[in-house]
């Protein structure tokens, strides 16, 4: 057995000697996603597969992981784990500052790379309920959504803002979102907020079925919010994409955004970038939710860390900056 052993390790001394090359030339990346059914695990194997087309180029390989979501990506990336990962613009943020669930630890060598799909506030209507604003939602049935959920967090700081309060409506509930559409549809409630990716099958559901209506989100106090915030944007979801709303929906929210770490190369960086950019039109064709992407809100819209120096190369090379 020792002999055995002897050997082989003679023979991997040996195969690395005659091949110094061997491992350096090859580089791995691996992106933190999300669920696999989710638009963070498509976004992530999305980027990979445009980077592995160019493999023979940049020689860097790229995998995507399966993770928790965008606190464990940041954390992960912080950790040196992950040299990338998709995060929602208002959790880079509280990591960057060290707030929130990052208290005490805030991650200031987390960098942006780029914005990939915008996830707005959706407010939705029953169609009978004859709204135009939220305000107009005032002595109704509304769900503000479970508490821990991004549409509670968001309702938590619009509410002040429009000057409401819960008590505004005649009946609060607190549903999931796999249950506030069947009950908007079974006039259980008047409306709901929805946090998410565009287009989501939780919209479409009852749009179709018993034809909901979007409602605008829009005003001095919403501009005030995308201003003080670094981390919301305003958001347009396109007239058509669901049924029975024919004209465009105005509202704001948070952005899901890939970030990476200073501490990673800037080469890596910019071929990741490049990987994207180049094949933009690819990438798009790639999930529904990167359909309207326009590569100049991608740099800047709802970015709150700032930008890796390996993306800056890129987009000024471009002339984008």
């Amino acid at each position: 057995m020792n002999k055995l052993t002897t050997l082989a390790a003679a023979l991997a001394v040996s195969a690395t000697i005659s091949s110094p090359t061997a491992f350096a030339e090859q580089k791995f990346v691996t992106i933190g996603t999300g669920g696999v059914t989710g638009v963070y695990y498509a976004a992530g194997g999305a980027i990979c597969r445009l980077m592995n087309k160019e493999k023979k180029t940049h020689g860097i390989r790229c995998s995507v992981e399966s993770t928790g979501g965008s606190v464990y990506n940041v954390n992960t990336i912080k950790a040196g784990e992950l040299d990338f990962g998709v995060a929602q613009s208002d959790v880079a943020y509280n990591a960057l500052k060290g707030e929130n669930q990052f208290k005490g630890a805030a991650f200031g060598d987390l960098r942006s790379v780029f914005s990939i799909h915008p996830e707005p506030l959706v407010v939705l209507a029953r169609e009978d309920a004859k709204v135009t604003s939220l305000l107009d939602f005032k002595g109704k049935r509304f769900n503000i959504g479970n508490p821990g959920s991004g549409q509670r967090a968001t309702m938590d700081i619009l509410l002040p803002a429009l000057g409401m309060k819960t008590s505004d409506f005649s009946l609060v509930s607190e549903m999931k979102a796999d249950e506030h559409g069947a009950a908007l549809c079974d006039n259980k409630i008047d409306g709901f907020a929805y946090v998410v990716g565009n287009p989501s099958a939780n919209i479409q559901d009852p749009t179709t079925t018993c034809h909901a209506q979007l409602v605008n989100i829009l005003g001095p106090a919403v501009d005030k919010l995308v201003k003080t915030y670094p981390y919301y944007a305003a958001v347009t979801i396109p007239g058509g994409m669901y049924a029975h709303n024919p004209n465009p929906t105005n509202t704001f929210g948070v952005v899901a955004a890939f970030v990476s770490s200073s501490k990673v190369s800037n080469d890596v960086v910019y071929a990741m970038v490049k990987a994207v950019f180049d094949n933009l039109d690819d990438f798009k064709k790639l999930h529904p939710a990167f359909a309207h992407l326009d590569p100049k809100e991608m740099i800047k819209n709802g970015l709150s860390a700032p930008l890796h120096d390996g993306a800056v190369k890129y987009y000024k090379e471009k002339g984008w900056m």
